[in-house]
């Protein structure tokens, strides 16, 4: 049976990965600073992407996605909690629309190492792995 704590815990850290995705899905790039610990890793290689720390792949958002309408959906979350550190693995479904009007869905997981500082989850690593995409034509 879980704790409490262990409850809280899962809840924290699943409000934390949805403040990554609406940070993103707002073009809010900026708000990255106050969920990552400053040296964490991120990793995009799997979508083609980059790979370093969170300046690097905020400089990379801030070329790249521009204001392209995007909606990140979070689901079947594992959280393997141990005291102040926790490994999870997550599900996103992911369409983002093209300046051709075109719909990209990207499947992928999201693989994080997260910590507990002073009381609040952050990431220390977040890996995707792309599970499928697939391009959507714009009806005429």
């Amino acid at each position: 049976m879980m704790t409490l704590q262990e409850i809280s815990d899962r809840f924290e850290i699943m409000d934390l990965l949805v403040s990554y995705c609406t940070a993103i899905d707002k073009g809010d790039i900026d708000a990255l600073d106050s969920i990552f610990v400053e040296n964490a890793h991120i990793d995009y290689s799997s979508a083609g992407g980059p790979k370093g720390t969170p300046k690097l792949i905020k400089k990379f958002l801030k070329e790249n996605l521009g204001n392209l309408p995007r909606q990140h959906i979070l689901a079947n979350f594992e959280i393997h909690l141990k005291g102040d550190h926790a490994k999870v693995r997550s599900l996103c479904h992911n369409p983002l629309e093209i300046p051709s009007g075109e719909v990209l869905f990207y499947g992928l997981w999201y693989h994080d190492r997260v910590v507990r500082i002073d009381g609040k989850w952050l990431f220390q690593e977040k890996v995707t792995e792309i599970c499928y995409s697939w391009k959507l034509q714009p009806l005429k």
